[in-house]
């Protein structure tokens, strides 16, 4: 390497130490001393065998922690129904066309709860494909949804949430707000597997951030996509108005849930407990409905 090749190197390093520095003295404290000193399973190295880092975070914090604290002005409930350590499974309802609420319950355990816990959310297959979103959402601990994958995370006491309703719970019209979709049984088989609880976790909020009148499902066929949602203001004001409205989010986490049985047994006696815990979900969605005082505050 020709010196000219290692000052360029050099600078690089030194841009790269002023910038973090600068990002973590704009950082709370206390949050971030929460985040640092998590044991996310990761090596002397700082990573897990996922790509994780935690120390990554401090890229995404900024912004997560103002639309988080700022923007939906996120209230949580009983958050510290989830263990401190060892494999839990989250199990959630979907709202809102644009995936936020997942976002914002993996915020929740980083900013509101002593000590932090990192959420491991299984991602589309496809991401793995994309260059650079492949790298960011390793680094940023997300995982491709594999069963295998996930047997992996639980193994070493991940935290893992799952959205059992799919694209069914988040491209659902207005009318059906907080109605809850049906759910798979892939994760109930994975909890019998590897003897993992499950927290559910109820979202108020979400289905409001864009109501949708109408699915232009012929147009999301042309597509490829799985809806294509007309709201009051999208596609009328463009890009504009398909950013979500500031709606304030209320996630409510339930009491742990442990279940017994054959992770094989037919679809009857498995959905017997999938059922089980989509009323937690559902009583936990009404409890929200109920408390809250409006949509926006």
């Amino acid at each position: 390497m020709s010196d000219t090749d290692s000052s360029v190197f050099e600078s690089i390093r030194w841009l790269r130490r002023r910038l973090d520095d600068a990002l973590v003295g704009g950082l709370d404290p206390k949050v971030w001393d929460n985040i640092s000193s998590m044991r996310a399973g990761q090596n002397e190295y700082g990573y897990d065998p996922f790509g994780f880092e935690p120390e990554f975070l401090k890229y995404i914090y900024p912004v997560a922690e103002r639309l988080y604290r700022h923007y939906f002005r996120v209230e949580t409930f009983n958050i510290d129904n989830i263990p401190d350590d060892g494999p839990v499974l989250l199990i959630a309802n979907h709202t809102g066309q644009i995936p936020i609420d997942g976002f914002l319950i993996g915020c929740a355990l980083l900013f509101d709860r002593q000590p932090a816990r990192m959420v491991r959310s299984m991602v589309e297959h496809w991401v793995a494909t994309l260059p650079f979103a492949s790298w960011f959402m390793a680094r940023a601990g997300q995982v491709v949804g594999t069963r295998q994958n996930a047997r992996i995370l639980l193994g070493r006491g991940g935290c893992i949430l799952v959205f059992p309703e799919g694209t069914r719970g988040v491209n659902k019209t207005y009318d059906r707000a907080y109605e809850l979709a049906r759910f798979g049984n892939g994760f109930m088989r994975l909890a019998l597997e590897t003897n993992t609880p499950i927290i559910p976790v109820g979202v108020v909020g979400g289905e409001e951030q864009l109501p949708t009148i109408w699915n232009f499902e012929s147009f999301a066929r042309l597509l490829g996509l799985p809806a294509f949602p007309i709201t009051p203001t999208w596609p009328l004001l463009g890009p504009l108005g398909a950013l979500p409205l500031p709606v304030k989010y209320r996630i409510h986490f339930g009491e742990l849930m442990h279940f017994e049985g054959a992770s094989d047994d037919e679809d009857r006696v498995i959905e017997e407990k999938v059922d089980q815990v989509k009323a937690a979900i559902r009583g936990l969605v009404q409890t929200g409905l109920r408390e809250r005082k409006g949509v926006f505050f």
